[in-house]
């Protein structure tokens, strides 16, 4: 399943800077007309191995589309009230509703993948999550939630050599700890379960996309460009657009100070500057 993200793929910086201000319009473009819509929620899984760049797309798709209309979620081990419910309640309940755009990292593929990886359940058990999974992803596609699932892969020699580089940065460290060497430790068993739950999970309503993470800018583009078509697809089978909303007019304005009077607008940070205190404070942030 992951031979063909195993090939070598890389974008100039010539080709970035020619596509990716389009991509931007297009895809921010694509975002309003479903939200005006409001035909149809979106709903993104972000996953795969550790260093393929699963939380840098997170972000790069906040930052190139409008965030209000995003609805973020990042899943981690359930607490005591959500192992107190069905295993499903975690993810039903942070849904997006429609017109808006949902972004799930560590879905229900994750925990699965994990304790199978490190031999916790047995393949029937394995088995058992896939089918749940199934189940999940038709009931939201029936219902009319278009999915659109990202695997991001790494070879194993591609994965160390991003570990030891976020590793071996000041500002970076704190991204590599046990918890990320102990997975590369088990980067065959994983690779493994991954590769058995991707096949199965994988129809044509809600299909993975697998995408290699070892260059940036790649990885960019085709997230990118499968989601806008993706969007552009499903928004041109739907029913014509809905009538728009009889929203009353803003109350105008009887003098000319206002909130952005008093700020400053102008001010400029190097874009050196800007990646450097952003590694600063994402570190302190963790």
């Amino acid at each position: 399943m992951f031979e063909t993200a195993e090939l070598a793929h890389r974008i100039d910086k010539a080709t970035w800077k020619a596509e990716e201000p389009q991509l931007r319009q297009d895809l921010l473009d694509a975002q309003f007309e479903l939200l005006s819509r409001q035909q149809f929620p979106v709903l993104i899984l972000l996953a795969g191995v550790e260093g393929a760049g699963k939380s840098e797309i997170g972000n790069l798709l906040n930052e190139w589309m409008d965030p209000r209309h995003i609805h973020t979620h990042a899943f981690d081990l359930p607490g005591n009230e959500e192992n107190e419910r069905p295993y499903m309640y975690r993810y039903w309940t942070c849904l997006p509703p429609k017109g808006c755009i949902g972004i799930y990292f560590g879905a229900w593929h994750s925990m699965p993948v994990v304790t199978r990886a490190f031999d916790r359940i047995s393949k029937d058990e394995f088995d058992h999550y896939i089918e749940t999974a199934q189940r999940m992803e038709r009931m939201l596609t029936d219902e009319g939630m278009l999915l659109i699932k990202f695997w991001f892969h790494l070879t194993k020699d591609q994965q160390k050599k991003r570990l030891e580089e976020l590793a071996s940065k000041k500002a970076t460290r704190w991204r590599v700890g046990e918890h990320e060497w102990s997975y590369f430790a088990r980067y065959d068993d994983f690779v493994k379960a991954s590769d058995h739950f991707v096949r199965e999970t994988s129809t044509g309503q809600a299909r993975w996309y697998v995408v290699n993470g070892s260059d940036p800018r790649y990885r960019a583009l085709t997230v990118g460009k499968t989601l806008l078509t993706a969007i552009r697809t499903r928004l041109a089978e739907g029913a014509s657009a809905a009538p728009p909303v009889a929203a009353p007019p803003l109350i105008p304005s009887v003098d000319s100070p206002s909130l952005l009077h008093n700020r400053e607008l102008d001010r400029e940070l190097a874009e050196e500057k800007y990646e450097k205190q952003l590694e600063k404070w994402q570190g302190r942030l963790n």
